[in-house]
């Protein structure tokens, strides 16, 4: 059983700062990407940040605002959010691609993997 457990949401004026984590449990090997979603309210869901092999990936409406870091070893995956705005007001998730994990005789491969989602609100 592998699972993704965020933290790290809430409520935040405009301006303000906010740091999500997220950490990957169970049997794991590898994973081949760790990355930050979000879905407001009517919207789709949209990548927010990734990373694989080092190389971060940012959706155009948080660059330089926001910071994604990941440490292998532990399989964990942060989001530093800084100077947020109203409409960065959303559900976020947390998300692995390529999980390979062992059971009990043999390795399986989770190509999708999400958490259970956090909530952001940036609000005066």
């Amino acid at each position: 059983q592998v699972q993704l457990v965020e933290s790290g949401g809430g409520l935040v004026q405009p301006g303000g700062s906010l740091r999500l984590s997220c950490a990957a449990s169970g049997s794991i090997i590898g994973i081949a990407t760790m990355g930050w979603y979000r879905q407001a309210p009517g919207k789709q869901r949209e990548l927010v940040a990734a990373v694989r092999d080092g190389n971060l990936n940012y959706a155009d409406s948080v660059k330089g605002r926001f910071t994604i870091s990941s440490d292998n070893a532990k399989n964990t995956v942060d989001l530093q959010m800084n100077n947020l705005n109203p409409e960065d007001t959303a559900v976020y998730y947390c998300n692995a691609k390529g999980v390979v994990y062992t059971g009990t005789t043999k390795s399986f491969l989770l190509n999708d993997l999400w958490g259970q989602g956090t909530q952001v609100t940036v609000s005066s």
